[in-house]
């Protein structure tokens, strides 16, 4: 593993914003102090808006690790266009004109950073460089992946490099996500992420290269494995452990991570099955879902993910604004968006609406249940009488300006929009705000794969992210990524109950974090049926989605 030695050592980033520096003697005192008065609970701040793990133990083993003095959570300071960290300085401003911008049109994030995951990152883009399509080391690698050679033999340079291929599946929201699932699980296993999309052309002009001096996307002449991976692919890890074979020796191997696998494919989430998957040189994957939970359930990945993530719930929203930076092309759409609709507004609501077959409900219902949950929650405001409104001010004396929202809804249809555009023309509010209502696109219905229509979804998805309060679908993969890139916890629209509206419209969510919608529920240790929502504090069913989990902070 010579490129791992060369990378072993683990860079020190600085990192300037508000910095939290706790001594060993400090955190115990303070551990002491908490155990008395919370039990477990614990959650020490800087100026309220510094967050570390409620986790005792997790805080003791990273103080153990790093010293005397550590810090062990930053809050980036808005004016950075690095975030603290988290992004390279090493890329070319205009070849991606979102990379370092985008910031300065969202809120800033509240959510701590861990040097120590600035750190990882700094690590695995020299990896990336060494290992990326083009390079030697990739060259050899593939040379023996064409060879069906198996992953036991050294490479006669002494550089090993193992890769993680990642293949489309589903809709852009559930690509993203487990793009974003991908690349953590790369972090934790020295693997080098690539996407095996381009030959479909629906990633072309999506996403800018996230990594310095190197490509993710996997040429497609290249790889050899050209065959249609299904749940029942011979070379699958399920498959592979059906037959009673150690997966541990072959040249590559297929995990299928999708709504639809069985038992022996959720052995992924095993710990003995991660130590024979160490010896495999590539690894390809499909997933439709968030897999991001099931990684925190691996005990040889627990002390890693919790010095990377000191605050479990805030993982897809550094992940996803260290990875997911639209095209140029893409930031020309958002940024026009953004000068049209909410530029000039004091207030912004980002709407997304999402209707399923299986959930179904009729427009009117709809319709009414989010109205019913922006007026109860005051995120819009009420409508008054025609002949009220004609005699409203919209401030004292008239004097005041009236308040401006601008409301931006983003839904494959244009009923609800127009809706609220109608109400807020014919009626006034109370307090005489100026409401303007958009809608960007009106897609009809969803084309998976389609390239424009992909890059209109991200456009939408990242203008929604610079909201100040964001209402969502629940279950939406859509909607977590907003929610994610946003650092907002959104307002979530309840699923529909026989058809009909719930009685309760909406609830806050308790996290940013997305949900697994298809957790393994696999006990490792008894080798039976398990419910993942219960094995670990940190790891709650879905309030959107019961069946899936999720991961909160307490």
């Amino acid at each position: 593993m010579a490129a791992r030695s060369q990378l072993g050592g683990r860079s020190r980033s600085a990192v300037r914003p508000t910095t939290v520096l706790l001594t060993a003697a400090i955190v115990a005192a303070a551990l002491l102090m908490a155990a008395v008065l919370f039990g477990a609970r614990w959650t020490p701040s800087s100026a309220g808006e510094t967050w570390v793990s409620t986790g005792v133990r997790v805080v003791m083993n990273a103080v153990s690790d790093q010293g005397a003095a550590v810090p062990l959570a930053t809050v980036p300071d808005p004016g950075d266009r690095l975030l603290g960290g988290l992004l390279s300085p090493d890329f070319d401003d205009r070849s991606c004109l979102s990379r370092y911008r985008a910031a300065r049109y969202r809120r800033a994030s509240r959510h701590a950073l861990s040097p120590h995951l600035v750190s990882a990152l700094r690590r695995y883009e020299s990896l990336h460089r060494l290992c990326a399509p083009g390079t030697p080391a990739y060259a050899r690698a593939l040379g023996r992946l064409r060879a069906n050679a198996s992953g036991d033999g050294a490479d006669p340079s002494g550089t090993r490099c193992d890769y993680l291929v990642w293949t489309p599946n589903a809709g852009l929201g559930n690509r993203i996500l487990s793009i974003a699932a991908g690349f953590l699980y790369a972090l934790l296993t020295d693997r080098v992420l690539l996407l095996n999309g381009s030959r479909h052309e629906d990633l072309d002009d999506l996403f800018c290269e996230p990594f310095p001096g190197s490509t993710w996307i996997l040429p497609p002449r290249d790889f050899p494995v050209r065959k249609k991976l299904t749940i029942d692919t011979a070379e699958s890890l399920g498959s592979t452990l059906g037959r009673g074979e150690a997966p541990g020796g072959a040249p590559w191997l297929y995990l299928h991570l999708v709504h639809n696998y069985r038992t022996p494919d959720r052995l992924f989430f095993c710990d003995d099955v991660q130590t024979q998957l160490r010896r495999v040189p590539w690894l390809v994957f499909q997933a439709d879902n968030y897999f991001v939970p099931g990684l925190f359930l691996i005990p040889r990945y627990e002390r890693e993910l919790s010095r990377m993530f000191p605050r479990r719930d805030a993982v897809f929203h550094h992940l996803g604004r260290y990875l997911f930076h639209p095209s140029n092309t893409v930031w020309g759409m958002v940024t026009r968006y953004h000068g049209s609709y909410f530029a000039k507004a004091d207030e912004r609501l980002g709407i997304q609406v999402r209707t399923f077959k299986w959930a179904p409900i009729s427009t009117d219902d709809f319709y009414g249940q989010i109205l019913k949950c922006t007026h109860r929650e005051n995120i819009l405001p009420a409508v008054v009488a025609r002949a009220a409104a004609n005699t409203s001010t919209g401030g004292a004396d008239g004097q005041q300006a009236a308040k401006r929202k601008a409301v931006v809804v983003v839904s494959l249809h244009g009923e609800y929009s127009e809706r609220l555009r109608d109400l807020y023309h014919e009626h006034g509010t109370a307090a005489g705000e100026a409401m303007s209502v958009f809608q960007p696109t009106h897609l009809g219905e969803q084309h998976i794969g389609d390239r424009q229509q992909n890059q209109k979804a991200l456009a939408e998805m990242v203008l929604l992210s610079f909201s100040d309060v964001v209402v969502t679908t629940g279950v939406s993969t859509f909607g977590y990524v907003i929610q994610g890139l946003a650092g907002l916890r959104p307002w979530v629209l309840v699923r529909p109950d026989h058809g009909k509206a719930p009685d309760t419209p909406c609830r806050l969510a308790p996290t940013i974090e997305p949900c697994f919608h298809r957790p393994p529920n696999y006990d490792c240790r008894t080798k039976a049926r398990g419910d993942t929502g219960r094995t670990v504090q940190h790891i709650r069913h879905c309030e959107d989605f019961p069946e899936g989990v999720q991961l909160l902070e307490s």
